[in-house]
């Protein structure tokens, strides 16, 4: 049973009820609800757990990034939409057969959608939580890619080494102690080793960037998102490793990202 098997009064209750419930876009969501359920009993529960708190993707199961539906299981990380601003960037960036890795992948939204867009890569993705490896696996598996399970670059094969023309790294930049001011749907339903990034928000980036020279092939490029305030520390961070660090910004989405290569013959 799809959205077109529901009657206009189970459209209307269910806007009611996702409205009541706070969420800005009801009828957007509503209708979303109705495409994916089955039947109206489905359609009650997963109204119930939308309005519950959980985000929309969870109950859906799935978020719509650069035109892809990526699988999102509960507590994984869900792609935002300003982070197609990132990807936009990497794809311009990419060659022909380009080698890539995306470091705490998530569900692997980045990867998989650079993918999708280049003619061939060679992808690979890590990412520290168990839940996020299994889910990154089901949406890169059309792009032949593979997913490792451990601490950024640790569990990536020796061979990659000198070797990688793009490194997407969507590091949690979120300060500790800003963590328990982010929307309860992040909060509460998304894993915490996803948000936190320590005292400024920055520790885990600053480990990307330390190791990132000896991972990038020479012109190879490392691409991460951050906050505009963030920006001289993170660019700080990418020029003490030895790469050429410059900024880039999309106004419409919020997004701030930040490109660090590594020169040609070094």
């Amino acid at each position: 049973m799809s959205v077109s098997f529901f009657s206009s009064a189970h459209l209307a209750s269910t806007v009611t009820a996702l409205r009541a419930a706070g969420c800005v876009f009801a009828e957007d969501e509503a209708e979303l609800l109705l495409s994916a359920a089955r039947t109206p009993d489905e359609l009650a529960v997963m109204v119930e757990r939308r309005a519950g708190g959980l985000p929309l993707e969870h109950v859906l199961g799935w978020a719509e990034f650069r035109g892809l539906r990526i699988a999102v299981d509960p507590g994984v990380f869900v792609p935002r939409r300003r982070t197609e601003f990132l990807v936009g960037r990497a794809v311009a960036l990419a060659g022909r057969d380009a080698v890539v890795v995306d470091l705490c992948c998530g569900s692997g939204a980045l990867g998989a959608a650079l993918a999708a867009a280049l003619d061939r890569v060679e992808l690979h993705a890590a990412d520290i939580d168990p839940a996020a490896v299994r889910c990154a696996r089901r949406n890169v598996a059309d792009a032949g890619g593979t997913v490792y399970e451990g601490d950024l670059y640790a569990p990536l094969p020796r061979t990659l080494r000198g070797r990688v023309d793009i490194l997407l790294a969507n590091v949690p930049y979120v300060p500790t102690e800003e963590v328990g001011l982010l929307p309860a749907e992040a909060r509460v339903h998304e894993a915490r080793v996803a948000l936190d990034g320590g005292t400024d928000g920055l520790d885990v980036l600053r480990r990307v960037t330390e190791e990132a020279p000896a991972w990038l092939a020479p012109g190879g490029h490392l691409l991460f998102e951050t906050s505009e305030g963030q920006v001289p520390a993170a660019v700080d961070a990418v020029e003490r490793a030895g790469l050429t660090a410059r900024v880039v910004e999309d106004e419409e989405w919020y997004a701030t990202v930040v490109i660090g290569t590594r020169a040609r013959g070094v």
